[in-house]
């Protein structure tokens, strides 16, 4: 055993990973409540967002891979949650915009979102809650 890895009680890794659960797990009995999954409702609020774009950016913007955005669109335009249209700059890109429907999903949902975000930054409080913020921006920014 190496003395030089830190506890898991010190792991960076492991407490994000922690941190995550902890704010996700009552999300994920709304989001299970309104038929969408975590990925899919991420897609549907950079769009809401951000207005339509291609697949590339949403990927970037909802944290997440390529090909795993390629089958969560599939679902989202089945279930009439998107739409896709060819770019009209070039035939060969796609344009993904968030439907009326799925407008709708986040309006339904809008309110207990907000409760949950709100129960998280009453328990840190409003500074620490933004330090915190502050602190992850950052460390996502940092090249490395």
């Amino acid at each position: 055993m190496s003395k030089n890895l830190p506890q898991t009680s010190r792991s960076l890794p492991i407490a994000l990973l922690r941190a995550r659960e902890r704010v996700m797990g009552p999300i994920r009995g709304v989001l299970t409540d309104a038929g969408v999954t975590e990925q899919q409702w991420r897609v549907l609020r950079v769009l809401q967002e951000e207005g339509p774009q291609e697949p590339t950016q949403i990927a970037e913007r909802a944290c997440l891979l390529l090909p795993s955005l390629t089958r969560i669109l599939k679902k989202l335009e089945d279930s009439k949650l998107i739409m896709r249209r060819p770019d009209t700059k070039d035939r060969r890109r796609q344009i993904v915009e968030i439907s009326e429907n799925g407008l709708q999903i986040i309006d339904a949902n809008l309110a207990e979102m907000l409760e949950l975000a709100e129960h998280t930054r009453s328990l840190l409080g409003a500074e620490q809650h933004e330090k915190l913020l502050d602190l992850l921006v950052e460390l996502h920014q940092l090249e490395g």
